[in-house]
């Protein structure tokens, strides 16, 4: 199957897309002035109503870039639904449908968040209203089907978001009787950060001819993110966050480690100095990691930790600062971890604790991320 090749070139306006005068209203009210390169290449693909794969990161605006043109190509009186968009945590779906919701307030295409871990009953009562737009997790989704509370026989677009984590996650199964369940003649789109082999395995099954667009990860959030190193032991590297919390008068931070343990073990270190501070990794249940977004999302939880896993796909547009705790693996996850500030055209700062024996390593990673570093040192001991 062959696949259609498309470049991105220049942001362009909205206005140059073609949007209905709804959607248009609504993105003006997001205080949205210019379409991302995603956004820029598949909008139109999807309004010409051809199947499409595209590779973008997290936070380069892919949620809108597909919501859009379902917002236009779905019929809002119709009350039954036309849009399925397949993600794979409910953190995800939630936030999906928080977008749509934004995005569609003046449209009035409704849409319905469907997830696992929670009564069934809400959601059976949002699908017997009439809703055009269904955002969903795998397992839930084929229960709905199964019970008969989910008809799908006049879906029209079908999307699968973050399609590699889909199948990491071991969803495959899951998704492809989905897949099966949908009329024939849909419209399908693949959103990916990797393009690996099973991707596009899924996407050749399951698509037509599709056009295939490549965003490289963003380098311009980079530009808006003051990067520092601070060279420190691994047993002073509490009380270095701490003279960082006090010296840069920190509102919120978002602080990454390796592994769930060093989370929790670091967690409990702040907690026992008076700080605020919660967790997120991938032992906690679904419900845990809400309560905890939540609180971080309102403003009312100064100090996250987390696992790269687990923020992935966080979209908080007012984290002033990431500190990497742990030095990231590969420049890969050093783009994902410092690209959750400087979000939205804002600025940010990044830190990264750099141990004496981690010293080569960030030399190849600074080298690899091609971006300016600060050094700071911080005076621990009164010196």
């Amino acid at each position: 199957m062959a696949i259609a090749e498309a470049t991105a070139t220049g942001r362009g306006r909205f206005g140059d897309l073609d949007i209905h005068k709804d959607v248009a209203r609504a993105i003006s009210d997001l205080g949205y002035m210019a379409p991302t390169p995603i956004q820029v290449q598949a909008i139109p693909i999807m309004l010409r109503g051809r199947d499409l794969l595209a590779q973008a990161q997290t936070g380069t605006g892919k949620t809108a870039a597909f919501a859009i043109p379902i917002l236009e190509l779905v019929d809002p009186g119709l009350k039954r639904p036309q849009a399925l968009i397949i993600v794979p945590t409910r953190e995800l779906c939630v936030q999906v449908t928080r977008e749509f919701g934004a995005l569609g307030k003046y449209r009035k295409a409704h849409e319905v968040a469907i997830y696992g871990g929670v009564s069934y009953t809400p959601q059976e009562r949002a699908l017997q209203r009439g809703v055009a737009i269904i955002v969903g997790t795998p397992g839930r989704l084929l229960d709905h089907i199964e019970r008969g509370t989910l008809d799908t026989k006049d879906l029209r677009i079908v999307i699968l978001d973050e399609a590699d984590r889909l199948l990491d996650m071991g969803f495959a199964p899951e998704v492809r009787r989905l897949l099966r369940r949908c009329p024939t003649n849909r419209q399908t789109a693949l959103f990916s950060a990797t393009l690996g082999r099973e991707v596009k395995d899924l996407a050749f099954s399951f698509t037509k001819d599709p056009e295939q667009v490549a965003i490289e990860p963003e380098q311009r959030n980079l530009e808006t993110i003051e990067q520092i190193y601070i060279e420190v032991l691994e047993e002073d590297k509490v009380k270095a966050l701490e003279e960082l919390l006090k010296k840069y008068e920190i509102d919120q931070v978002l602080i990454f480690r390796h592994t769930k343990r060093g989370v929790d073990k670091l967690v409990e270190s702040l907690k026992r100095r008076g700080h605020t501070v919660d967790a997120i990794h991938g032992d906690l249940s679904q419900r845990e990691r809400e309560r905890t977004l939540d609180a971080f999302r309102d403003g009312k939880l100064p100090i996250l930790v987390a696992t790269n896993v687990a923020a992935r796909g966080l979209h908080i547009e007012d984290i002033s600062h990431v500190v990497n705790y742990d030095l990231p693996e590969d420049a890969e996850t050093f783009t994902h971890r410092v690209g959750r500030t400087g979000r939205a055209g804002k600025t940010g700062v990044a830190v990264t604790f750099v141990g004496p024996w981690d010293l080569d390593e960030f030399e190849r990673l600074r080298s690899k991320a091609n971006v300016p570093f600060r050094r700071e040192v911080l005076d621990l001991y009164g010196a």
